[in-house]
């Protein structure tokens, strides 16, 4: 429970200085965001701590200390102003300057800029699930009529990558108005995915690679897949409020919850115990996937993507607990 602390300490100051600058109504929505953004995180959390189990207890703790500020200003602020300048063709300082002092009118950007954002999200989470689904050398499998066979598959060399890009390609047929802006951010998730993947995996084989140089690879991944998680809800987050302070407060707290969840799962050896639930949270991804692509087309609820992710990872767990209880 020690991992908490922190968090809870970070979450009650934070609460108090939104209490003293807007009141009741700014202490509201900062601990409604808060709890939406821990509660449907929970896959993200899950797949993090399978990531964090191959990182040494230093570079954990780095994760929760180093990776809050990344996650907090980073991918839920720094990061968001360069999509909308990149799809507005804005200079990222105006539209710093529009965030700032026009929180309104920048919500309306970032909005238009959902397409490009959706696009790299949907693509890199579509990446994390397929690797994992295309493993051939998986050999515990949740929901085995449909994983024993995608297993199979894993044999085609980089099959992910191809179905990916031809999803993609689907997608920019589609809407062929905002094709360039679905190819190009989806290839850029392409892309970063098997680099960084590519960079952890080539540091972990190499006999003499050091414990800071995997750490860091890994440190990068993480913190992509956290954003990848995220971006989409920040989108959703001016659907609740303008308020750019309150929106970074109230996603922040549960970054850094759902960050200190995945330290203990890590610390407690769940994984090991609940062996579906790695799967379950894989299948969260996936249809967080789907959710995201298809806000391309329609609008899908914030509720229901946290959803999809929730009961995934409910059912996981019960299926694992009651493997828990099977004789041997």
């Amino acid at each position: 429970m020690g991992v908490f602390i922190f968090p809870a300490v970070v979450s009650i100051a934070v609460c108090i200085a939104a209490y003293v600058w807007g009141g009741p109504p700014a202490l509201f929505l900062v601990v409604l965001l808060a709890v939406l953004e821990t509660t449907l995180s929970f896959d993200n959390a899950v797949v993090n701590a399978k990531v964090l189990a191959r990182m040494d207890e230093r570079w954990q703790r780095r994760f929760l200390q180093w990776g809050i500020p990344v996650a907090v200003f980073g991918t839920r602020f720094v990061l968001p102003i360069f999509i909308v300048a990149a799809a507005a063709g804005l200079a990222p300082l105006a539209v710093l300057n529009l965030a700032l002092f026009e929180p309104a009118q920048y919500g309306h950007y970032l909005e238009d800029a959902h397409v490009a954002i959706a696009a790299f999200g949907s693509a890199f989470l579509f990446m994390v699930s397929l690797k994992y689904f295309f493993n051939d050398r998986k050999t515990v499998h949740w929901i085995a009529i449909i994983e024993r066979y995608l297993s199979r598959w894993g044999g085609i060399e980089a099959i992910e990558v191809a179905l990916t890009l031809l999803v993609l390609l689907a997608c920019a047929f589609l809407v062929p108005l905002q094709a360039s802006a679905i190819l190009i951010a989806g290839i850029i998730g392409v892309v970063l995915f098997i680099m960084i993947e590519g960079i952890a995996q080539s540091f972990e084989m190499q006999a003499g690679a050091s414990v800071a140089a995997t750490g860091t690879a890994l440190f990068v991944y993480l913190n992509v897949l956290d954003a990848a998680f995220s971006l989409d809800g920040v989108v959703g987050a001016f659907a609740i409020t303008s308020s750019l302070p309150v929106i970074i407060a109230g996603l922040g707290i549960g970054a850094i919850f759902v960050r200190a969840f995945t330290v203990a799962l890590v610390r407690a050896k769940t994984l090991d115990t609940l062996i579906y639930l790695e799967h379950g949270a894989h299948w969260a991804i996936f249809g967080l996937a789907l959710a995201m692509l298809t806000t391309i087309f329609v609008h899908v609820p914030e509720a229901v993507t946290g959803l999809i992710g929730l009961v995934f990872i409910v059912l996981a767990y019960i299926s694992s607990r009651r493997e828990m209880r099977r004789p041997v």
